[in-house]
């Protein structure tokens, strides 16, 4: 059954003021019907600007659904009072604020009690952040585009370019908070600016000394305490899903790197504090990136069809009317996971997550020594190695191998030919598949590795090659050397020693088509997804020294270096 659709018309209340505990005052603009009665609450918290076209919009058409809608400015944001501390900055009362606010929304004279609570993103931390405190009100929530570990979006290593995207927009309002006139003011003209800006700052070394007072006004300190603790499980939100008692439902999206959202479905389902709550997960996962605009069928240089078009808001009401109006739509009879298969480009239902029929499949890196570039002599296959000459490159973090992605910093499926040029990128790839392979799961390289710095980096890329030679990315990851065997316990490498690297990319799920080839990039740089290691063993963040560093790959009987393919029986 549909969502319910527009019948009221909206009444909006600007600026409603609520106090939290500690006295400092948040402001919220309230949509409601314009009606008699008493209806259920939706709540997004927000550190953007509540007054942005897109927060107006989907709060006026649920509201004309029959919801009331308070959206919020957090704590030191816009028209809220109280000092801004990020979720990288330190310790926040994001939680304490958001039960504060979940109950001071359930006592609206037009709230009949029941909350629930949505958004993507940073918004949708802020959700698991207040869920862990158990509201009384909360009934149900949808917090979109938000991992369960922050190290399982960065892999211990600085984003380079959404960590300084992302601080230059938030330092616009706290400019305009203290009434410094010069630099940007909003985000708008944050997100304008940083595309002239970006160039001169992330290649800025040492990244400690980047003026930070001057382009991240008001979280310089922040700034430099992040930097610092890359290795640090800032959420921690895995072992936290005991405390969370309401159902919730996550969406993401393939070239989503917040696909960690996965985590958040399959920890409640297993610990959640009651069997109200592990019962009563959903997710969705479609061929997206980190966004809510369901209704796109092109990403980056694709085009998935009007099959993968869905509304963000039909979602949302589906799943609201179900909790808070008591709709009895079907949404909860349907089996709880809800994908999107590339290639095939065809949405399928599944019961859980990894597939329980998942076939994990070796497919081994092969060459004669020479898999430098897709013209090199790389080869992927299920057969194991026996004795093969290694490979190697020069990884100069002066020349990286650059990111192709959105001009926020965002993954999307791209062609990756424009990188065939490059010697330090080795290259392994199938024969033309003889009948079509589906690839639906968590991906991970196991990778036999030497080099001659004391720390470094090496990266993995699964690729789907068309017959014409179309190459376009599917997913992504990285391992800091120094963080091998643990986030917890860094340690530098030996030069020259061999060591296992495990290399966790991001799941996917993609019909690789007959005539096609699966392949597998390695190397080690991805930037600015992620930091240039500068090979120097040093800390990234006060160290300006750059050093090439000679990476050597194994593939043999003794080191089978392989990526490890879930694949679908079909």
């Amino acid at each position: 059954m549909p969502a319910e659709k527009e019948r009221y018309d909206v009444k909006t209340d600007k600026n409603v003021r609520t106090t939290m505990r500690d006295g400092t005052i948040l402001r919220a603009d309230v949509y409601r019907p314009r009606a008699d009665g008493q209806f259920s609450v939706l709540l997004r918290r927000m550190h953007y600007d509540k007054r942005r076209p897109e927060c107006i919009h989907q709060a006026s058409v649920l509201a004309a659904r029959g919801y009331v809608v308070v959206v919020q400015d957090v704590r030191g944001r816009y028209s809220s009072g109280g000092k801004y501390i990020s979720e990288f900055g330190g310790i926040t009362c994001e939680a304490e604020d958001g039960y504060d606010s979940v109950e001071w929304a359930a006592t609206l004279p037009y709230s009949n009690g029941r909350v629930g609570t949505y958004s993507y993103s940073y918004c949708a931390l802020l959700q698991w952040r207040l869920a862990t405190l158990r509201p009384p009100h909360l009934v149900a929530m949808a917090p979109i585009g938000i991992p369960a570990r922050i190290l399982d979006l960065t892999f211990g290593v600085f984003e380079t370019g959404r960590r300084l995207d992302f601080l230059y927009a938030m330092a616009g309002d706290c400019r305009r908070r203290d009434g410094i006139t010069t630099g940007p003011q909003t985000y708008e003209e944050a997100v304008e600016a940083w595309h002239m800006e970006r160039h001169k700052w992330i290649w800025w070394l040492p990244l400690d000394e980047l003026p930070a007072e001057e382009i991240f006004y008001g979280l310089a300190d922040q700034y430099h305490a992040y930097l610092r603790h890359q290795n640090v499980e800032y959420w921690g939100f895995h072992e936290r899903h005991s405390q969370i008692n309401v159902p919730a439902f996550g969406i993401t999206g393939w070239y989503d790197r917040c696909i960690g959202t996965i985590d958040h479905f399959t920890g409640m389902r297993q610990n959640g504090m009651t069997e109200h709550a592990r019962r009563n997960q959903k997710l969705l996962i479609g061929p997206w990136g980190h966004t809510d605009n369901l209704k796109r069928s092109n990403v980056g240089v694709m085009d998935f069809g009007t099959e993968a078009q869905l509304d963000y808001i039909d979602e949302l009401s589906q799943w609201f009317d179900y909790w808070l109006k008591g709709v009895d739509n079907g949404i909860m009879d349907e089996p709880p996971i809800k994908l999107f298969v590339m290639g095939e480009n065809k949405w399928r239902y599944e019961n859980e997550w990894p597939l329980a029929r998942t076939v994990y499949t070796d497919y081994y890196l092969h060459s004669g020594g020479a898999a430098n570039t897709p013209r090199g002599d790389g080869s992927l296959s299920p057969t194991p190695p026996g004795y093969e000459p290694t490979d190697s490159y020069v990884y100069d973090p002066k020349d990286p191998v650059m990111s192709l992605c959105t001009p926020d910093v965002q993954d999307a499926p791209y062609d990756q030919r424009p990188l065939d040029h490059r010697r330090d990128v080795l290259v392994f790839v199938t024969e033309p598949l003889e009948e079509d392979v589906e690839v639906t799961g968590p991906v991970v390289v196991k990778l036999w590795a030497a080099s001659t710095a004391p720390d470094t980096d090496f990266t993995a890329k699964l690729v789907d090659v068309y017959p014409d030679g179309f190459a376009i990315n599917l997913c992504h990851g990285i391992v800091r050397a120094r963080y091998r065997d643990s986030y917890e316990k860094p340690s530098l490498i030996t030069l020259g020693q061999i060591y296992e690297y495990t290399v966790p990319l991001r799941p996917t799920a993609n019909l690789f088509k007959k005539g096609h080839h699966i392949r597998v990039d390695i190397s080690s740089s991805n930037f600015p997804f992620f930091d240039r290691n500068h090979n120097t063993g040093r800390e990234f963040y006060e160290d300006a020294e750059l050093v090439a560093a000679t990476q050597t790959v194994y593939h043999n009987g003794q080191y089978p270096s392989r990526i490890i393919l879930p694949v679908i029986p079909r």
